[in-house]
């Protein structure tokens, strides 16, 4: 059982509160370079920013897009460290509960993903586009997918694995049951997104994106036994994001293929994706892999069966 990996008695729930502070504190040294370009940058222009949007003006985006990820780089090698000796855990143990990764179900999460949200944003396009224009530029879209294909997948593993692996394994050990983990990490994952620029634009409705994202994949991952399938989708989510739409609101302004013009609004589209798409998937999903027992392994606790 995935969930219960980490289950020991000397794994109390506050070594999870100290491993997730030394993997923020790892994150914070991975923004140091950013720190040192903001820095020169300001010296060398002689204007110091004073919001966080004066950074993001400061460079080109993708050189901003390069430093934010990094962070993410110095998070996973925290996260790796804080597995192994301070849990005493195999790090594979917080990714899937087979013997070796799944990479047939991370791509194939990836490639639906991928299909759909990209289908969507073309079809967009294609559909109304005084909304969303064409800003293709070869030169610099071609960094932005080195850097996308390089780093992205860091940044959506090193989130995947905190959220629905470390931490669902730390809040099982805290509650003994399979719902508190999951409520837990979808509520602490779609609001950590509070500060997006999104968010000030629309309103705290739209966090029911994000939560309900939240749920979709715990839920994937407690019911396949693995993060395989969250980390595919969560990759082609943030991936296809980056490289073919963008927007004055949204935290990442890339070179991507398509520009969304409008002012954001919170309609039907918002929340598209948690009560229609993602219930659809987890159609699929159970399909393809055949899930059982949903009840059980959605909400029961089996700490006794893992002793045993």
């Amino acid at each position: 059982m995935f969930i219960a990996q980490g289950f020991k008695k000397d794994n109390d729930f506050l070594k999870y509160l100290l491993g997730s502070l030394l993997v923020f504190i790892a994150s914070l040294i991975g923004q140091v370079p950013l720190l040192i370009a903001v820095g020169i940058k300001s010296f060398t222009t002689k204007q110091l920013p004073s919001t966080e949007s004066d950074i993001y003006k400061m460079f080109d985006s993708n050189l901003f897009l390069f430093l934010i990820l990094i962070s993410f780089v110095f998070a996973l090698i925290g996260l790796f460290f804080v597995v192994k000796y301070l849990h005493d855990q195999s790090f594979i143990s917080i990714i899937t509960s087979r013997k070796s990764i799944d990479w047939k179900r991370i791509f194939f999460a990836f490639g639906i993903w991928a299909i759909i949200s990209s289908s969507l944003i073309v079809s967009s396009y294609f559909i109304d586009s005084s909304e969303i224009k064409l800003q293709f530029n070869l030169i610099p879209f071609l960094i932005l997918a080195v850097i996308t294909l390089i780093l992205m997948p860091i940044q959506t593993s090193t989130e995947e694995l905190v959220f629905r692996g470390y931490l669902m394994q730390g809040f099982y050990n805290l509650a003994q049951n399979k719902w508190f983990p999951l409520i837990m990490t979808s509520v602490i994952f779609g609001t950590m997104h509070i500060f997006n620029p999104e968010v000030a634009k629309m309103g705290y409705l739209i966090l029911v994106y994000y939560i309900g994202t939240g749920f979709f994949l715990g839920i994937i991952t407690l019911m396949d036994e693995g993060t395989e399938l969250a980390l595919g989708f969560h990759a082609a989510n943030n991936m296809v994001a980056a490289l073919l739409i963008t927007s004055d609101f949204t935290v990442f302004q890339t070179h991507s293929v398509f520009k969304y013009l409008s002012e954001p609004s919170l309609n039907y589209e918002a929340f598209l994706p948690v009560f229609v798409i993602y219930p659809l998937l987890l159609l699929l999903f159970s399909k393809v892999y055949k899930w059982k027992n949903w009840k059980n392994k959605l909400i029961q606790g089996q700490v006794q069966e893992q002793e045993q």
